[in-house]
């Protein structure tokens, strides 16, 4: 039975007079509701086979919602042709359509196409901590999509980012294969500190900070490996006093805030116990042949100093009376 066949039925099936387009403006509703509960049906039934198949969730929610328009597309094909849009139309239709797209939304094809790249590239993953870093946005990625990249960030806000643009930038990924992140704390402390001493304290502080490794087997980075206890090393002898950086690793990405500034204030406390002082910038003043003349007077006599514009009595050598009173 054809179209035609079926809206001549459900008009013979209605007692009273109903116009012939009103019955298929009904039926192509009725196609397109029964389209919308069998794409979401489809989903579900399809779900669990694409999930075992592709172990990428974004690949996967991607399929998915390729499945669902698919039958979404199906039905308002069937609805048009109930409807009597023809094929030739429905060609035009879609020809127009395409330069419109062509035209006007041309920066959305550019995401498109970008989404793809993403989504084959594989940068990031649904669930990975991520920073973009000329935007300075971090946070978990929450849904990849052909268009945009969605982050929850850790200021617990949302940004949606075009994939034409974070394809363009440049993205750390904390958490694409291991969540352990190595970070570094830099100080100086002054040349007549105890270095040995100031290097242990700060690998004992760093150990004893939570959600900080502080020992095992060396973590292993391509084909470097770095020891997984903390370690303090010299960075350089500077104009103020030695520069050290301290390395340890951390088993979350996302606590690095907390974690830097637990590892300095019990950097501080175990200072507090040895012979280590931070550096702070001073300055030394040499006056010779070259630089003029310096005038310094030192007075420890304990007696104030009378001023320049107070009167002398007759006979005075210029010194203070001991005398409180006469002062």
């Amino acid at each position: 039975m054809n179209v035609r066949s079926a809206v001549e039925a459900v008009q013979g099936a209605i007692p009273g007079s109903t116009s012939e387009l009103a019955v298929e403006i009904a039926l192509a509703v009725v196609v397109l509701v029964i389209g919308w509960y069998l794409s979401k049906l489809a989903v579900r039934l399809a779900g669990r086979t694409v999930a075992r198949r592709i172990e990428r969730p974004s690949v996967t929610r991607t399929v998915l919602r390729g499945v669902r328009i698919t039958v979404l597309l199906w039905a308002a094909v069937v609805a048009a042709g109930i409807l009597g849009v023809g094929d030739t139309q429905i060609l035009l239709s879609v020809t127009v359509i395409s330069a419109v797209i062509a035209i006007v939304l041309a920066p959305l094809v550019g995401s498109l196409i970008n989404g793809l790249y993403v989504l084959a590239d594989r940068p990031y993953e649904i669930g990975d901590m991520i920073e973009v870093t000329d935007a300075g946005h971090r946070g978990f990625v929450e849904d990849i999509t052909i268009r945009y990249t969605k982050i929850f960030t850790l200021q617990n806000t949302f940004i949606v980012i075009p994939n034409s643009e974070i394809h363009a930038r440049d993205v750390v990924n904390y958490s694409a294969e291991d969540e352990r992140t190595r970070v570094s704390v830099g100080f100086d402390i002054t040349y007549e500190s105890d270095l040995e001493a100031a290097r242990q304290a700060a690998e004992r502080a760093a150990r004893s900070v939570d959600n900080v490794i502080s020992g095992g087997p060396d973590i292993r980075i391509g084909s470097a490996r770095y020891a997984a206890a903390p370690s303090c090393y010299i960075d350089k002898y500077g104009d103020h006093g030695i520069a050290l950086e301290l390395f340890f690793w951390m088993k979350h990405p996302y606590k690095q805030t907390v974690i830097r500034s637990a590892v300095q204030d019990a950097i501080g406390e175990r200072f507090a116990d040895i012979d280590a002082e931070f550096a702070y910038p001073r300055r030394h003043h040499v006056f010779d042949e070259t630089s003029g003349i310096a005038r310094l007077s030192v007075d420890d006599s304990g007696f104030e100093r009378p001023r320049a514009d107070s009167p002398r009595s007759p006979g005075s050598t210029g010194e203070s009376p001991a005398d409180t009173t006469d002062q």
